[in-house]
C-alpha cells in the first residue's frame, strides 16, 4: 500500500496540471448538471416499512386525494376583537376560496372525495352535523369550543373558529405528496394568505408546512471555516501550506455535494441530505489534507528531504493512514443502507462519497497541488525555526502530557470513565421524535400558529391522524350506517375530540377518517392512541368488524422513532464488527482494535447525555439559538453514531499508527507511546480543533435537525479526541505494554501486511539508495 501510494504522489507531484485539469474537469461537469437541471429537496420524512407509511400508501393508491400534503392557516384577530364579523368575514371567506382556486389545492366544493355514488350506496359519505357539534349527531357528543365558520348561514369549507371569536384555524389539502410541492407551489399559497393583513388587523400565521425549502447554511459555516484557516495557519506555520487544505475540501464538497443536488430532480432528497454532505466532507476533507501536509513538510524540514520526495513519502506514509481513516468512516455510513430506509440510505451513500472523494483528492489532488507549490511548502525561516526547535522537543507540552498520563495512568483511567459516565446519565431519558411547531423558537410564526392553534381548539388539532376502516365481516362494504357507527365509535373515547369522515374509495371497502386526539403531536397519550386504535381487538374494530390503520404526520412520526430506535443496535453490531476487522488488519493487535471501539462507546454515550441535556432538557439553549426544548430527532442518534464512529477511528489511526511506527522501529512499548504521541498529537489536537469549528458552525443553523447534529458532531468529537484519544488511550497503551501489539501467530500468518507505517517502503527506499551509491561508486571507479 505504501509503495504504491509512493509512486502515485510523486506522479501527481510532477504532473500537477494533468491531475489538476481531471478534478476541474469533474467539478465543471457537477456545475453545469446543477445549472441545466436545477435543484429539487423537500423536508418530508419518509420510511418505508412502517405501519403508517404502509397505510399511507394504500391511500395514495385507493383514495389519492386523501394523501396528498396536509397545510393549516391560522387567523386571529386583535385582543378582545372577532374575526367573524364584518369585512374580517369576507377577507377570510375570500383568501380561502382564492387558495382553493390554486392549482395544486384540493377544493372541497369540486366533488367529494371518492366520486359522487348514489345516496345510500356504499361509498356515500354521512350527512354533516349541526354546526358546532361533532360529526354524528348533537347526542354522540358535548357541543365542541368551536363551530365552522359561517358567511350568510352557510359554513366556509375547511375553516373553523374559536367561540370567542380571535381564532380562526383554516385547513386545506394539496393534490399532490408534500415531496412533490415545488417552492413555488407552497409561496403562492403563502402570497395569497397573507394578502388577509391587509388593513384588516388580523395576523395570518401559516403553518410550518408552508414554509418553503431553504438551504440551511449560513453564517455560521463561514465563520467555522474562518476558525479552521486560523488553526492551519497556526498548525503548519505558512499561510501557503493551511491554503491547500482549504482548497481540496472545497473541490470536494463542491463535486460531492453538486453531485447530490444534482441527482435530486430523479432522486427523493432530504432538504438536510446535501448539507450533511457538506458538513462530513469540510471536516474529512481538511483534516486528510492536513495530515498529508503535515507529513511532508516535518520529512523536509526533519530530514532535509526534497519537496517531491517529502510530498512521495507523505502520501505513501500519511497517505495510507488516510486511506484506512476513511475506510472506517464510509463503513460506518455505508452501513446505514442495511437498514433499508431509503431516506436514510440516500444520506449516508451522499456523506459517504464527500468522505470518498475527500480521500481521493488527499491522494492525488493535494500532491499534484503540492507539486506546483515545491520547495515554497517550507520557508527559510521555517527550517531554520525548525533545526532551533529539534533539541527542544522532547520537554514540548505533548511530552509533559502524555508521560503524566502513563505515570497516574489508573486514576486517568478511573477519572475518564468517571467523567464520561455522568455525562451520558441524560441519555437514560432521551426521548426522540420529529419537532412540531411546539418546539420553534417563540418568535416563528410555526410557533405562534401552534400556540393559537392550541388555545383556541387544543393541541390536537396540530397533529390530526388518518385513520382507515376496512371491514372484515361478510357485508365487506362501507355503509352510510357503518360510517355513522364508526364516528360514534371514535368519539366515544375520552382521548379523541373531533372524528370527521374524509372519503370512501370507488369499491366502497375502504373509508378515511380524520381524528383529532386531544393530546399534541409529541405526547405520549397520543401515541399510545395510535397503538390502542392498531389493536386488532380494540372495541371500535371488534364492535364494528372493521380493520383499523393509522397514519398520518404524528403517526409517521412515532413509527419513525420505534424504527430507528430498533435498528440501532443492529447497525453498531455492523460497523463494529467490520471496523474492528479493519483496524486489526491496520494495527496487526487484538487489543488496538477493542480499546479504540471500547473508548468510542464512551464517547457516544456521553454524547448523546450532552444532547439530551441540550436540546431536550434546554441547557444552555439561548447560548445555542433556540428557546424551547423538545425530542430529539428521529434520525440524530443513528446518523451521528456512524459518522462519529468513523471519525473517531480516524484519530485512533492517526495517533496509534504512529505509536506503532515507533515501536516497529525497535522503541520499547512505553517509548513507542511516548514518541508517538510527540509526533501525532499536535496534528491530531489541530484535526480535532478544525472539525469542531466545521460543525459548530452548523449549530446555528435554522433547520433543526442540522442543528442537533452539528452539535452532536462537534460535542463528541470534543469528547472523543481530547478525553478518550489523547488521555484515554495513552494510559490504556501503558497498562497493556507489548501486549496491545499481541497477535495470534496463526492470525498474524492469515493476515495480509498492509505496511500502514511505511516500513516497506523505507526499505526499498534505503536498497534504492544503496544501489544508487554503488553505481556512482562503480562510475568513479
Amino acid at each position: 500500500m505504501s509503495t504504491f501510494l509512493y509512486r502515485l504522489g510523486r506522479t501527481a507531484f510532477g504532473r500537477p496540471w494533468l491531475f489538476i485539469a481531471g478534478w476541474l474537469a469533474v467539478l465543471a461537469v457537477v456545475v453545469g448538471s446543477v445549472a441545466l437541471n436545477g435543484v429539487s429537496v423537500s423536508s418530508e420524512m419518509k420510511i418505508e416499512g412502517t405501519e403508517a407509511q404502509t397505510v399511507l400508501d394504500r391511500v395514495a393508491a385507493e383514495l389519492p386525494e386523501a394523501s396528498g400534503g396536509q397545510a393549516s392557516v391560522v387567523f386571529t384577530a386583535p385582543d378582545g376583537e372577532r374575526l367573524d364579523t364584518g369585512e374580517r368575514l369576507a377577507v377570510i371567506s375570500g383568501t380561502v376560496s382564492d387558495v382553493y382556486d390554486l392549482e395544486k389545492v384540493v377544493n372541497p366544493l369540486d366533488a367529494a372525495l371518492g366520486g359522487a355514488p348514489e345516496e345510500g350506496a356504499p361509498g356515500t359519505p354521512p350527512q354533516e352535523s349541526a354546526p358546532g357539534t361533532p360529526p354524528g349527531g348533537p347526542d354522540q357528543g358535548q357541543a365542541a369550543p368551536y363551530q365552522p365558520l359561517l358567511v350568510d348561514g352557510a359554513p366556509v369549507p375547511g375553516v373553523l373558529v374559536s367561540t370567542n371569536g380571535q381564532v380562526a384555524l383554516f385547513q386545506f389539502q394539496f393534490t399532490v405528496a408534500s415531496t412533490s410541492l415545488t417552492d413555488d407551489d407552497v409561496t403562492s399559497v403563502v402570497e395569497v394568505v397573507e394578502r388577509a393583513e391587509q388593513g384588516t388587523g388580523i395576523t395570518v400565521l401559516p403553518s410550518d408546512s408552508l414554509k418553503a425549502i431553504e438551504i440551511p447554511v449560513g453564517i455560521g459555516e463561514v465563520i467555522g471555516l474562518a476558525v479552521a484557516a486560523l488553526v492551519l495557519v497556526l498548525t503548519l506555520g505558512s499561510l501557503i501550506a493551511a491554503g491547500l487544505p482549504l482548497v481540496t475540501a472545497l473541490v470536494g464538497v463542491g463535486i460531492g455535494v453538486g453531485g447530490a443536488y444534482a441527482l435530486s430532480t430523479v432522486l427523493e432528497m432530504n432538504s438536510a441530505t446535501p448539507v450533511l454532505g457538506l458538513m462530513v466532507g469540510l471536516a474529512v476533507g481538511i483534516d486528510y489534507a492536513l495530515f498529508v501536509v503535515n507529513r511532508q513538510r516535518r520529512l523536509i524540514l526533519d530530514q532535509g528531504l526534497t519537496a517531491r520526495e517529502a510530498a512521495g513519502r507523505a502520501v505513501g506514509t500519511a497517505g495510507s493512514a488516510v486511506f484506512f481513516a476513511g475506510l472506517t468512516v464510509l463503513i460506518a455510513l455505508t452501513a446505514l443502507t442495511v437498514i433499508g430506509i431509503a431516506m436514510l440510505s440516500t444520506m449516508a451513500l451522499v456523506a459517504a462519497s464527500t468522505v470518498a472523494l475527500a480521500v481521493l483528492i488527499a491522494l492525488t489532488l493535494l500532491p499534484a497541488l503540492l507539486g506546483l507549490v515545491g520547495e515554497r511548502i517550507c520557508s527559510d525561516k521555517a527550517r531554520a525555526r525548525r533545526r532551533a526547535r529539534v533539541e527542544a522537543e522532547s520537554h514540548s507540552v505533548a511530552d509533559h502530557w502524555v508521560k503524566g498520563v502513563i505515570r497516574f495512568r489508573w486514576p486517568v483511567i478511573a477519572g475518564v470513565v468517571a467523567i464520561l459516565g455522568v455525562a451520558a446519565i441524560p441519555a437514560a431519558s432521551m426521548n426522540l421524535g420529529i419537532p412540531t411547531g411546539a418546539t420553534a423558537n417563540q418568535d416563528t410564526a410555526a410557533r405562534q400558529s401552534y400556540e393559537a392553534v392550541s388555545q383556541g381548539f387544543g393541541e390536537g388539532f396540530n397533529g390530526p391522524l388518518l385513520v382507515t376502516a376496512e371491514p372484515t365481516g361478510t357485508a365487506g362494504a362501507v355503509t352510510p350506517e357503518l360510517t355513522a357507527q364508526l364516528i360514534a365509535g371514535f368519539q366515544d373515547r375520552d382521548d379523541i375530540v373531533l372524528a370527521a369522515p374524509v372519503g370512501v374509495n370507488e369499491a366502497g371497502d375502504l373509508a378515511v377518517f380524520s381524528i383529532i386526539p386531544t393530546s399534541g403531536p409529541s405526547d405520549e397519550a397520543t401515541s399510545d392512541l395510535v397503538k390502542s386504535l392498531r389493536e386488532p381487538d380494540n372495541t371500535i374494530a371488534q364492535d364494528n368488524q372493521v380493520q383499523l390503520g393509522v397514519t398520518g404526520f404524528t403517526a409517521i412520526g412515532i413509527d419513525m422513532s420505534d424504527k430507528l430506535a430498533s435498528v440501532l443496535p443492529l447497525y453498531l453490531g455492523i460497523i463494529i464488527a467490520l471496523s474492528v476487522l479493519i483496524l486489526m488488519l491496520v494495527f496487526r493487535s487484538i487489543i488496538v482494535p477493542i480499546k479504540a471501539t471500547a473508548g468510542f462507546l464512551l464517547s457516544i454515550l456521553a454524547t448523546f447525555g450532552a444532547t439530551t441535556a441540550v436540546f431536550q432538557w434546554g441547557w444552555l439553549s439561548g447560548l445555542f439559538g433556540f428557546d424551547t426544548g423538545g425530542p430529539l430527532m428521529s434520525f440524530m442518534p443513528i446518523i451521528v453514531t456512524g459518522i462519529l464512529y468513523g471519525l473517531a477511528m480516524d484519530y485512533e489511526v492517526f495517533l496509534v499508527s504512529s505509536m506503532r511506527e515507533a515501536h516497529i522501529h525497535g522503541q520499547t512499548a512505553r517509548q513507542s507511546v511516548v514518541h508517538g504521541f510527540d509526533q501525532a498529537s499536535r496534528v491530531v489536537v489541530a484535526a480535532a480543533i478544525i472539525m469542531v469549528a466545521v460543525f459548530s458552525g452548523f449549530i446555528f443553523s435554522h433547520d433543526i435537525m442540522i442543528k442537533q447534529i452539528g452539535f452532536a458532531l462537534a460535542a463528541g468529537i470534543l469528547i472523543d479526541a481530547f478525553i478518550v484519544r489523547m488521555t484515554l488511550v495513552p494510559a490504556l497503551m501503558a497498562i497493556f505494554k507489548e501486549g496491545a501489539w499481541w497477535l495470534p501467530r496463526w492470525l498474524d500468518r492469515l493476515l495480509p501486511n498492509l505496511d500502514v507505517e511505511g516500513d516497506k517502503l523505507l526499505t526499498m527506499l534505503n536498497q534504492q539508495a544503496e544501489a544508487t551509491g554503488q553505481q556512482r561508486a562503480e562510475v568513479r571507479n
